[in-house]
C-alpha cells in the first residue's frame, strides 16, 4: 500500500480551511438525506410501516461501500493524489441524486435514489476522515480535526434549516400539491445542497495539494501485480485480524445506532404527526411539521459541536468509558422525554440531551480505537468500524415495519422513544469494554473525530 512522507510544514488558517471546507457540502448532503427522506416517502404515499424497508438501502450500501472505499483510498495515487479523486467521483454522484431525489415519481425511485446518494456521500465521506492526518503534521491534528468539526456541524445545521428558512424568510410555497406531493421548499433544498456538495469538494480539491510517496513506483507496481481475488483475500484476512476492542465496541454500536436510527426513520413524521396533529401528508399542518423537526435537527447538530469542544476535558476527568455512558444516558433521555412533549419548542429541550449524545457518540469510541489501529490500514478498518454500525440498521430496517404494524399501532413517536431506550442500554454495555489507552491521552485520541453514515 502507499505511505505517505510524514509532513513536517506547519499549515496555516487559510491552509487548515481549505483542506475541511469540503466536509462542509458533504455534511450539508447527508443532512439533507436524514432530515427529509422519510417526509418524501410519506409524500409519494408510504405507510408508517413501509418506512424501514424503504431506508434499508442506506445502510446495506454503508455497510458494502465503507470499507472497500477505506481500502481502496489507502492504496490509491492518481493525477489527484490519494483521496482527493474519491472525493470528487462521490461528491459528483451525490450532487446528481440529490437533484433527482425529491422528483421521485414513485416510492422504488426514491428508494433506489436513496441507495445511490448514501454509497455516493460515503466515497466522498470515508477518506476525508484520514485526509487531515495524511497532510498536518502531529502538532496540528487537534486544529484540523477542530476545523473539520466545525464543518461538520454548521453543514448539518444550515442544511437542516433551509425548507423553514426557505419558507418563512424567504417566502417561497411549502405547501404540497396533490400531482408534485414534494413541496418545492424541500426540493428548493435539496438543489442547492447539491450545488453547495460539488463546490466545495471542488474548492477542496483544487486548493489542497497532496505530495506522492517516496515509494510510489513500488507501491503501484505490487498493486498491479495483486489479482481482484488477492485484494479482497487481504480485506478479509484484515477483517478477521480486527482488534478485540473493535468487537467490544460493536456491542455498544449496535444498541447506538438501533436507537440513533429510530430517530433517523420517524423523527421528522413523528414530529408532524403527534406534536403537530397532522392527519393528512399533504397538508400545509405537515409541511410545518417537517419544517420543525428541521429545526430540532438544527438544534442537537449545533448543541453536537459545542459540546464536543468539552470532551477531551470531560474525559481527562472522568474517563472515556464514564463519560460516554453518562452522555448516551442524556440520549436516551432527550429521547423518551419527547413522550410528554405537546409543544413543539419544547421538543428542542429533548434535542439537547440527544444533541449530547451525538457528539460523544462521533468522538469516543473512534478514540477508543484510533492507538491500536495500523496508521497503514486506517482507511480500511475505520471504514469498517463504521460499517458496524449500520447491521443495527439493517435489522431495524428489515424488522421495525411489522413492530410498528402490530404492537406500535403505527404509532411514529413510539419508535423515537424506543430508540432511547437502546441508547440507555448502550449506556450500560459501554462498561464491559476494555480500557485501553490511559486517561492522560484522552485529549491526543479525541482529535479523530468522524461522522458515520
Amino acid at each position: 500500500m502507499i505511505t505517505q512522507k510524514k509532513p513536517n510544514r506547519t499549515r496555516n488558517f487559510l491552509e487548515l480551511w481549505n483542506m475541511s471546507f469540503g466536509f462542509f457540502g458533504v455534511q450539508y448532503g447527508w443532512a439533507l438525506q436524514m432530515a427529509n427522506t422519510s417526509a418524501i416517502y410519506e409524500y409519494l404515499g408510504a405507510n408508517p410501516e413501509q418506512i424501514p424497508l424503504l431506508w434499508l438501502a442506506a445502510p446495506v450500501s454503508g455497510l458494502i461501500a465503507q470499507p472497500i472505499i477505506g481500502y481502496m483510498s489507502d492504496r490509491t495515487w492518481g493525477a489527484l493524489g490519494r483521496r482527493r479523486p474519491y472525493f470528487l467521483i462521490g461528491a459528483i454522484l451525490s450532487s446528481i441524486a440529490l437533484i433527482l431525489m425529491p422528483n421521485s415519481s414513485s416510492l422504488w425511485m426514491a428508494a433506489g435514489l436513496l441507495w445511490i446518494l448514501d454509497t455516493s456521500v460515503n466515497i466522498s465521506m470515508e477518506p476525508f476522515r484520514a485526509f487531515i492526518a495524511d497532510l498536518l503534521p502531529e502538532r496540528q491534528h487537534t486544529q484540523g480535526f477542530s476545523m473539520q468539526s466545525f464543518f461538520i456541524g454548521s453543514g448539518a445545521v444550515v442544511a437542516s434549516v433551509s425548507p423553514w428558512i426557505l419558507t418563512h424568510v424567504f417566502g417561497f410555497n411549502n405547501s404540497p400539491s396533490a400531482t408534485e406531493g414534494v413541496p418545492f421548499t424541500v426540493k428548493l433544498s435539496f438543489y442547492i445542497g447539491a450545488v453547495v456538495f460539488l463546490s466545495t469538494v471542488l474548492w477542496t480539491v483544487f486548493t489542497t495539494e497532496e505530495k506522492p510517496p517516496q515509494n510510489l513506483k513500488a507501491m503501484q507496481e505490487a498493486n498491479e501485480n495483486k489479482s481482484l481475488r488477492d485484494k479482497f483475500g487481504e480485506i478479509f484476512h484484515l477483517i478477521k485480524a480486527m482488534p478485540k476492542t473493535m468487537k467490544q465496541l460493536a456491542v455498544v454500536q449496535f444498541f447506538t445506532w438501533l436507537g440513533i436510527f429510530c430517530l433517523f426513520l420517524y423523527f421528522p413524521p413523528a414530529v408532524a404527526h403527534n406534536i403537530f396533529g397532522a392527519v393528512e401528508e399533504n397538508s400545509s399542518l405537515y409541511t410545518e411539521g417537517i419544517e420543525w423537526a428541521g429545526i430540532c435537527i438544527a438544534v442537537y447538530n449545533g448543541v453536537c459541536f459545542l459540546f464536543s469542544w468539552t470532551l477531551p476535558k470531560l474525559t481527562a476527568r472522568l474517563g472515556k468509558k464514564m463519560t460516554h455512558s453518562l452522555c448516551l444516558v442524556c440520549g436516551g433521555v432527550g429521547l423518551i422525554s419527547l413522550l410528554w412533549v405537546e409543544e413543539p419548542s419544547y421538543a428542542l429541550l429533548s434535542m439537547v440531551g440527544f444533541g449530547i449524545a451525538w457528539s460523544s457518540t462521533l468522538a469516543i469510541p473512534y478514540s477508543m480505537l484510533s492507538h491500536i489501529i495500523p496508521e497503514k490500514n486506517m482507511g480500511l478498518y475505520m471504514g469498517l468500524f463504521n460499517a458496524f454500525i449500520v447491521i443495527p440498521q439493517i435489522i431495524a430496517a428489515l424488522g421495525l415495519g411489522a413492530i410498528m404494524d402490530y404492537f406500535l399501532d403505527n404509532n411514529r413517536l413510539l419508535v423515537v422513544v424506543l430508540g432511547g431506550v437502546s441508547l440507555l442500554l448502550a449506556a450500560v454495555c459501554i462498561h464491559g469494554v476494555d480500557d485501553v489507552e490511559t486517561v492522560d491521552s484522552d485529549s491526543k485520541a479525541l482529535e479523530l473525530q468522524v461522522t458515520p453514515s
